[in-house]
């Protein structure tokens, strides 16, 4: 699922807030009580959420590694 497939709502959330809806979503799926039709959004929603956590990890990621890779070329 590319960035752009990620609805917009799930877009504007922090990792904090995204996990935090992650795991509402999970005590929601493992309960008895769910409808089919509710566990296939819900499942949509997960897995949205779950590459907007790993798109922003990235992001940082790559944030890190330039910051880095600045230290280590100021020193040269």
């Amino acid at each position: 699922m590319k960035m752009e497939n990620i609805p917009a709502d799930i877009k504007s959330k922090s990792i904090k807030e995204a996990r935090e809806e992650i795991d509402r979503i999970l005590i929601k799926l493992e309960s008895e009580k769910s409808d089919l039709g509710e566990i296939e959004d819900d499942y949509k929603r997960l897995i949205s959420l779950n590459k907007h956590v790993e798109n922003l990890f990235k992001l940082k990621s790559k944030k890190i590694y330039n910051s880095e890779k600045i230290k280590i070329n100021d020193k040269k």
